[in-house]
């Protein structure tokens, strides 16, 4: 496996990538149709936001196919702007899955972060899987979901610096969920 920056001409597969993986609504189990898969949409709505960051957006190729695709985008701290990055989504197909490919873009993006100076990274998502990789709830280095219902889904970690706390907003396109 390879992983890579993304290319323009990966676009379509990385949306089929992300269509496949998130193929069933991950909160209701629910099976949805390839048009409604809203983390395929994201990704699209991302690439062409001010908050595109084209270093963070990376793709898993296992045997010249991409299978993997992570994105992080500037998001900010407030409430004063301090710059940081939001993390996802990240998106296997289901062969790719449980195999280590996610823990690898993961791994990959945040050390392409770190040595591009970032700060800090947060995320949405499982404790039990972002937390094998260095993530916390948010709260214990001082940052508040933009929805307080996500409680310890709503995660962060610090990857320079001091901790530096504040109400986390995400890129733009991400309010359209």
């Amino acid at each position: 496996m390879i992983i890579r920056r993304e290319r323009p001409s990966d676009h379509a597969t990385v949306h089929a990538v992300h269509a496949a993986a998130f193929a069933v609504d991950p909160r209701t189990g629910a099976a949805r149709a390839p048009g409604d898969v809203h983390e395929a949409l994201l990704v699209d709505r991302l690439r062409e936001d001010a908050g595109f960051l084209p270093h963070l957006s990376l793709v898993a190729v296992d045997d010249g196919v991409v299978v993997g695709h992570v994105i992080a985008t500037r998001g900010w701290l407030e409430p004063f702007g301090t710059a940081v990055l939001g993390l996802g989504p990240l998106g296997l197909v289901p062969a790719a899955q449980r195999r280590g490919t996610g823990t690898a873009l993961v791994h990959a993006v945040l050390a392409v972060a770190e040595a591009a100076g970032e700060r800090l990274v947060a995320l949405l998502g499982a404790p039990g899987y972002y937390g094998r990789l260095g993530f916390v709830p948010a709260l214990a280095l001082g940052v508040t979901a933009p929805d307080p219902g996500w409680g310890s889904y709503f995660q962060a970690r610090l990857l320079q610096g001091d901790p530096v706390g504040g109400a986390f907003r995400y890129a733009e396109p991400f309010s359209h969920l």
